[in-house]
């Protein structure tokens, strides 16, 4: 089964009238005031699927300022999958500043939903303070035992749309600060898996955060994959596309292109994504 574990969709009143809502919102201006950046909905992102092979996707809204906005996004993320069910796992997405942020993830998660993300904030940057807005959410993912994926992105090299300072220390301290909650950091993490290189503490930390590849051909070269494998192994590396973003034939073609044996391809492409989010979403443990 391969499972793309990072996409986007949007309702249809904001995929027919995107320069209103690029008014309210100025991070959804930063990401998507180019006309080329692209907007979907479930139908089109299903079509892609089975064009490229794709049995099943992950995938959320934008998290948007508007408190309303937000609830809005969310369901029609919900009520995607409900309607190609067994294909889409929907997750909650919030901005995570946002006041009731944490009761927004608890009112989608007890609906049903596989997990919590992408959390992201790309208008500010985030430094210590970044644990006061995650560990409620955090929580709130452990108590339905689904995973927590979080927009991370590396701290040097050049600018891009949404690229914001959140540094990995912080990040790490997050992690540490949630022992039960399982995380996806986006984007290979900004790079924090390399630290589990180091021999104390990071990688007993970390054991319970995943990688996903998401926009990995714009940033990344294909050796990534090899290095990556070589530090966290293949079942902790979950192929997104980010798609509409990038098609997945690319990752696959950089997957091949950094020597990855089939094996390990075929955890990454989805195995490792099954393992990982699971089914048990729906059910609050006791």
């Amino acid at each position: 089964m391969i499972i793309d574990s990072h996409t986007h969709i949007f309702p249809p009143e904001i995929r027919s009238d995107r320069d209103s809502y690029l008014e309210r919102d100025p991070a959804f201006r930063i990401l998507y005031g180019s006309p080329r950046a692209r907007l979907i909905g479930a139908g089109e992102l299903i079509d892609q699927m089975d064009s490229s092979g794709i049995d099943c996707a992950v995938t959320f809204g934008f998290p948007w300022q508007d408190v309303d906005l937000m609830r809005r996004h969310n369901d029609y993320v919900g009520e995607a999958a409900s309607r190609f069910k067994g294909r889409l796992l929907p997750f909650v997405c919030v901005n995570p500043v946002l006041p009731g942020a944490a009761f927004e993830v608890e009112r989608c998660l007890a609906a049903g939903m596989k997990g919590a993300g992408e959390i992201a904030c790309y208008d500010r940057s985030f430094g210590s303070d970044l644990s006061q807005y995650l560990l409620p959410i955090g929580s709130c993912c452990q108590s339905y035992d689904v995973p927590l994926m979080l927009h991370t992105n590396e701290e040097v090299g050049h600018q891009y749309p949404g690229k914001v300072m959140m540094p990995l220390k912080a990040m790490y301290e997050v992690v540490r600060s949630l022992p039960g909650t399982r995380f996806i950091l986006a984007h290979w993490g900004g790079g924090l898996f390399f630290y589990e290189l180091l021999k104390k503490e990071v990688r007993e930390v970390l054991a319970r955060v995943a990688y996903d590849t998401a926009a990995s051909p714009f940033l990344y070269e294909s050796a990534i994959y090899a290095i990556a494998l070589r530090i966290v192994g293949p079942k902790r590396i979950l192929f997104g596309s980010d798609y509409p973003l990038i098609s997945p034939q690319r990752y696959f073609i950089e997957m091949e292109e950094g020597g990855l044996s089939e094996s390990d391809m075929k955890w990454i492409k989805g195995d490792a994504a099954a393992l990982w989010i699971g089914g048990q979403g729906a059910q609050k443990k006791a």
